[in-house]
């Protein structure tokens, strides 16, 4: 796929005058078409990016003008967020925006209830993840849209982590901004995108962060990465087709981490009920995060928080803000797989760490 648009098909989307950008074309929108029957939404809807943290941006900052003429500068978010939401918030602070971080408790969860009790006429955005990146833990997106269901704020959702993992929730009309990224698929690095559903016929009114082109409806410019694009595109159509098969392998591999871990007395940091099945963030009582991985360094390649941030040895956001005590921030390790992992020697990783105690 990605080599017959870097080697053979190698033209650009944008030129219509020659049949490899007609080729092109037809890719790109065959890829359009792929990522939004994951969500269930209109293939002009989808817009292609860099990744999550550019369709982040754009979703956030793309809002500031409307939002500044409608005199609505409130917004509503949570405490875990990743840090491609909460700087692009914490930069609208500066520019006279009000944002209410909403807490989250030991369950790693926020609740409608408080999204609902946040909200203000003035309300332009509510921004709340599909899926935390540390925990894995699911946000109860389906009750908080149709919490919005009689308010005017657009809903935004960070979905990185649970696009083309949990299907039904993203599928919700009411998630009027998703960000997504293709290497959490399985896709290539270096593309995402962003669906912006129309609400009563209408795009939710977002302006370009820069300019020098048409594309993609004049919102997001710069010449596609066709290669990429398809790329995602197909890592969609995958998803979707092998969803149940992935489930299914990733729960047996969750099932049986926590069979060996629980022994040596492991924490699940965050409510285990909403735990998707391909991650587990645990503590281990009396040792710290960077002795553990150090230890299995060449047994199994796992780390202590967000692998954007993974060079930094702060305490994760995500867990203080869980209020958790500060045995399991400063020993929380996170594991995550997938079903190209294969069989994982999780008893042997588990008397790894056994030694240590």
């Amino acid at each position: 796929m990605l080599s017959r648009y870097l080697v053979n098909d190698f033209g650009n989307a944008g030129s219509r005058s020659h049949l490899r950008g007609v080729v092109a074309k037809e890719a790109v929108e065959l890829a359009r078409t792929q990522v939004a029957e994951v969500v269930d939404c209109r293939a002009d809807e989808v817009f292609f990016t860099s990744g999550a943290t550019e369709s982040n941006n754009l979703a956030i900052l793309g809002l500031r003008d409307w939002a500044v003429e409608s005199n609505k500068r409130h917004i509503v978010t949570s405490s875990i967020e990743h840090h491609a939401v909460l700087e692009p918030l914490e930069h609208l602070v500066t520019h006279g925006f009000e944002v209410t971080f909403l807490p989250c408790g030991e369950s790693g969860r926020v609740s409608a209830d408080q999204v609902a009790g946040a909200l203000r006429s003035d309300t332009a955005l509510v921004s709340i993840m599909h899926v935390n990146n540390e925990t894995g833990v699911e946000q109860p997106l389906t009750e908080i849209a149709d919490i919005l269901r009689d308010h005017s704020a657009f809903f935004h959702v960070d979905a990185a982590q649970g696009f083309g993992k949990v299907l039904e929730p993203l599928k919700h009309p009411r998630l009027d901004l998703l960000s997504i990224s293709g290497h959490k698929i399985y896709g290539p690095k270096g593309i995402g995108a962003l669906v912006a559903r129309r609400r009563d016929g209408r795009r939710p009114p977002l302006s370009p962060l820069f300019f020098g082109g048409g594309q993609e409806k004049g919102l997001r410019p710069g010449t596609l990465p066709v290669a990429l694009v398809a790329g995602l595109g197909e890592a969609s159509r995958i998803a979707i087709r092998d969803h149940q098969a992935r489930l299914t392998t990733n729960i047996l591999n969750q099932d049986a981490a926590l069979s060996a871990f629980t022994q040596l007395g492991a924490v699940v940091n965050g409510d285990l009920e909403f735990v998707l099945p391909h991650t587990l963030n645990l503590s281990f009582p009396e040792l710290n995060s960077e002795a553990v991985m150090l230890a299995l360094k060449g047994v199994a390649d796992l780390s202590n928080g967000s692998a954007c941030t993974s060079a930094n040895y702060e305490p994760s956001h995500v867990l203080t803000a869980m209020q958790l005590e500060e045995y399991r921030v400063e020993g929380a390790l996170r594991f995550s797989w997938s079903h190209l992992t294969g069989d994982v020697e999780w008893t042997a990783i588990a008397d790894s760490i056994q030694i240590m105690m």
